[in-house]
């Protein structure tokens, strides 16, 4: 089959990752990169990519089979739409929106146009995750009880001289502990009441530099959360799982998963059993479930070819990333009340 042709709209950090694995995948060539800026100019250039301003003017230069919104959050639904309209599958960056409103109108719009929304919630096609998906669902923790995960990490001042940074809509609930309650949901339903609080002690910012999360699932798992970007630790995804080589990888965790017949502990897989029967005067038994280590992002790049295919379901389809998005508004909700948030079965269809 000839190569899927792939626009990005977005030529900023994530944009250019995209870009780097759209070129070094056979199965997909670089269509163009829209971004009105001089940087996404220059950098098409640099790639021997075609570059335009606007999706307009790229689809009518040459209609891409699929198109990868990666520009600042509060674009992402126009975006979105346009891409939609003209029926071609779109991979929208996390979150989906900024607005859980906003993105059940393109969820909806999506659906009845027929035309796929993948969601760019990475992580769930690491191999690491899709293991520890299965540990669960083989049961071998017998009946999931509880689940815990950090996200502690020292952002450095330098960070924050980027305003947006500084303000509402920021903060590590909204850019960074969206990835973690995306991977709890992935692993144990939808959730059904939230309770939460936050602090900005560290910094006075208008957003927190620290909150704490309390989960209560459907499927009767009770989760914490526990997030800070003003913490020097090893205890946080980007610390842990070696993801991203710009940052130094530690041997710790970030999740431990618990149930009555043992425990997990990622991204090590670590797997803990009593050597006999669930008892705490028994010897523990470790055993690492083995899987092989590959790229997320280019596997979720391979992926959207086949959803641009028709060979695939999303698998993380535009309601899995509303469904994030409404949690992530119950726990600001919920720090900013001190009251405990519910969210029905209801407003997971309508979005609000």
């Amino acid at each position: 089959m000839a190569p899927l042709k792939i626009a990005v709209m977005g030529a900023g950090l994530i944009g250019k990752s995209h870009v780097e694995r759209i070129l070094a995948e056979r199965r997909t060539v670089l269509c163009a990169v829209i971004d009105p800026s001089d940087i996404g100019r220059d950098f098409a250039a640099s790639k021997g990519a075609t570059w335009h301003t606007t999706f307009a003017e790229a689809a009518a230069n040459e209609r891409p089979d699929g198109v990868i919104i990666a520009t600042p959050n509060q674009l992402h639904v126009a975006n979105a739409m346009e891409v939609i309209k003209a029926g071609i599958p779109v991979l929208v960056e996390k979150p989906i929106a900024d607005d859980a409103g906003a993105a059940a109108m393109l969820v909806d719009a999506g659906e009845r146009a027929g035309v796929p929304i993948l969601v760019g919630h990475h992580r769930r096609h690491n191999p690491m995750i899709q293991a520890a998906k299965r540990v669960l669902e083989g049961g071998r923790l017998g009946k999931v009880l509880t689940a815990h995960g950090s996200f502690w990490v020292a952002k450095p001042d330098d960070y924050f001289d980027v305003a947006w940074r500084r303000r509402a809509g920021a903060g590590p609930t909204f850019i960074n502990l969206i990835h973690d309650v995306d991977l709890f949901r992935y692993f144990f339903g939808e959730v059904e009441s939230v309770h939460a609080m936050e602090s900005n002690s560290a910094r006075d910012h208008a957003v927190e530099d620290t909150a704490v999360v309390l989960l209560r699932f459907s499927s009767g798992v009770l989760g914490t959360l526990n997030a800070s970007d003003a913490v020097a630790s090893p205890w946080s995804w980007e610390m842990t799982a070696g993801e991203n080589p710009a940052f130094p990888r530690q041997d710790q965790t970030c999740y431990q998963i618990g149930g009555t017949g043992g425990s997990l502990a990622i991204p090590q897989l670590a797997l803990w059993t009593n050597a006999s029967k669930p008892d705490w005067l028994e010897r523990l038994v470790e055993e690492h479930v083995p899987f092989t280590p590959a790229d997320p992002l280019a596997a979720q790049l391979k992926h959207f070819c086949d959803v641009i295919r028709g060979s695939a379901e999303p698998l993380v389809s535009g309601r899995e990333g509303l469904a994030t998005l409404r949690v992530i508004e119950a726990i600001k909700s919920s720090a900013r009340s001190g009251q405990t948030i519910r969210l029905t079965d209801a407003d997971m269809r309508r979005g609000h």
